[in-house]
C-alpha cells in the first residue's frame, strides 16, 4: 500500500473524519436484510472512534430525485449502531446548518451518520460547490466505499481534492486483495469468467487476455464461443451476433499463448424450472429443444485441475443457472475446489461482483476464499483495467 495514504499515515485524535461508506443496503419495511457492507466498514469506524476521531459517516442510499423520506439512511445508521455496538447519532441533512449544527455539538469518539448524499442532485454532479459544503464539516477525508469508487461524486472523489485524503481499511483490504491478484499475481494466474452475456464483459474479457495464464468460460456466455466453433446450442441463451466477437477474441488468445477453456459436457434440460427434468451431454450432442443450464462433471473436473496448477484465480460470474436446482452444482463443485486450494495455501482466490457473491454464497464457501469482493460495478471496472476515480484520489502524491 506505498502508493496510497492509509489510517496508518495519519493523527485523528479531535479531528472531524469525513468517512465515506457505501450503506446502500437492501432494506425491506425500514429493517436492513443483508448487512455484509455495514460488516466490513464496522472496522474503520470503531478505529478511528477509538483513537478520538469525530467520526462522520457519508454515504448515498437508492437512487432518489431529490428528498425522499422512504430513501433516509436513518434506519441504516440504526443498523450500524447495533452491528459496531456503539450508539451513533443521525442528522436530517448532509450539509446546511442541521449537518453543521451536529457536527459541532460531537465530542472526540463519536460517531455521526449524516443523511442520504443523494438527496442533493450536486452529488451526482460533483459540484463544486456542493463538495465545498461537505468539506466545511471535516478536517479529513476517508473513502472506505470501494464499491463506490468507480463513480466521480462529490463525496466518493471531490472530497479528495479539498481535504487531505486517506483509504480506510476496508478500501486498503481491497486494494491490497486486487493488486495481489491481478497487478502482481503470483503465477500461473486462472481466471473464471462467467455469467449471462459477452457484451457487458468485452472489456473484461479484452483486459484479462493480456494478463492471465488461463481463461475459464463458464454461463451462458460460454454458450456464444461454442456456436462461435460450431457447436449447436438448441434452445440456449446465446448471443448470435457477437459470435465474429468471440472467435476474434479465441484467435487473439491462441496468438497471445492464453489457454481459454470452454465446456466439454454440459446438463441441459427443455424447461428452465426447478428440478425440471434433466441430463448430463457430451457438447456435441445439445439437442434441438435442448437449453444448456450449468456445466457436466467432465466440465468440472477440467476448471478444478487448471486451478491445480495454478497459483492465483480472478472470479467473476457463475458457471451456470445457479439460483436453481440442480443447475448450481457447476459452480458449486468448482467453488468448493477452490476453497480447499486456497485452505492448503495453494491458491490466492479473488471473487467479485454481486452474482458471483450470491453463487459463492450458496456453495458456503465465501468465508473460504483469500478475499471476496462486496462491489460489484467498481469490481468489475478493476478488473477491466480502468482507473477509478475514488481510488485515484487516493494515490500518494
Amino acid at each position: 500500500m506505498s502508493n496510497f495514504h492509509t489510517l496508518d499515515h495519519v493523527d485523528v485524535k479531535g479531528k472531524r473524519v469525513l468517512v465515506r461508506v457505501d450503506l446502500n443496503v437492501p432494506v425491506e419495511n425500514g429493517v436492513v436484510t443483508d448487512s455484509t457492507r455495514i460488516e466490513r466498514i464496522g472496522p474503520a469506524i470503531t478505529e478511528l472512534a477509538d483513537k478520538g476521531a469525530k467520526v462522520i459517516l457519508l454515504s448515498h442510499f437508492g437512487r432518489p430525485k431529490g428528498v425522499d423520506p422512504k430513501q433516509s439512511l436513518k434506519p441504516v445508521a440504526a443498523e450500524v449502531a447495533r452491528i459496531i455496538k456503539r450508539k451513533v447519532a443521525f442528522a436530517a441533512d448532509c450539509i446546511g446548518e442541521v449537518a453543521e449544527k451536529a457536527v459541532a455539538a460531537m465530542h472526540s469518539g463519536d460517531i455521526l451518520c449524516l443523511e442520504n448524499t443523494r438527496f442533493h442532485a450536486g452529488e451526482e454532479k460533483n459540484d463544486p460547490a456542493f463538495v465545498a459544503q461537505l468539506a466545511k464539516l471535516g478536517d479529513i477525508w476517508v473513502n472506505d466505499a470501494f464499491s463506490a469508487a468507480h463513480r466521480a461524486h462529490a463525496s466518493t472523489e471531490g472530497l479528495g481534492h479539498k481535504l487531505p485524503a486517506y483509504a480506510g481499511r476496508a478500501m486498503q483490504e481491497e486494494l491490497v486483495a486486487l493488486t495481489r491478484a491481478l497487478e502482481k499475481p503470483e503465477r500461473p494466474l486462472a481466471a473464471i469468467v462467467g455469467g449471462a452475456k459477452i457484451s457487458t464483459k468485452l472489456e473484461l474479457l479484452g483486459n484479462l487476455l493480456e494478463k492471465v495464464d488461463a481463461l475459464i468460460i463458464g454461463g451462458a456466455m460460454a454458450n456464444t464461443f461454442l456456436l462461435a466453433q460450431g457447436k449447436k446450442m438448441g434452445k440456449s441463451l446465446v448471443e448470435a451476433d457477437l459470435v465474429a466477437t468471440a472467435q476474434k477474441i479465441m484467435a487473439l488468445a491462441k496468438a497471445a499463448k492464453r489457454d481459454i477453456v470452454l465446456p466439454v459436457d454440459v446438463v441441459v434440460a427443455q424447461k428452465f424450472e426447478a428440478n425440471a427434468p434433466s441430463r448430463v451431454v457430451d457438447i456435441d450432442a445439445v439437442g434441438d429443444n435442448d437449453m444448456v443450464l450449468d456445466i457436466g462433471p467432465r466440465s468440472v473436473e477440467q476448471a478444478v485441475s487448471v486451478l491445480a496448477r495454478a497459483k492465483t484465480l480472478v472470479w467473476n460470474g457463475p458457471f451456470g443457472a445457479f439460483e436453481m436446482e440442480p443447475f448450481d452444482k457447476g459452480t458449486v463443485s468448482v467453488a468448493e475446489a477452490a476453497a480447499e486450494l486456497t485452505q492448503a495455501g495453494k491458491l490466492v482466490t479473488v471473487a467479485g461482483g454481486g452474482d458471483t457473491v450470491a453463487a459463492l454464497n450458496v456453495a458456503g464457501t465465501t468465508d473460504r476464499f483469500t478475499y471476496v469482493s462486496a462491489a460489484g460495478g467498481a469490481f468489475l471496472e478493476w478488473l477491466e483495467g480502468k482507473a477509478l476515480p475514488g481510488v485515484e484520489v487516493l494515490r500518494a502524491k
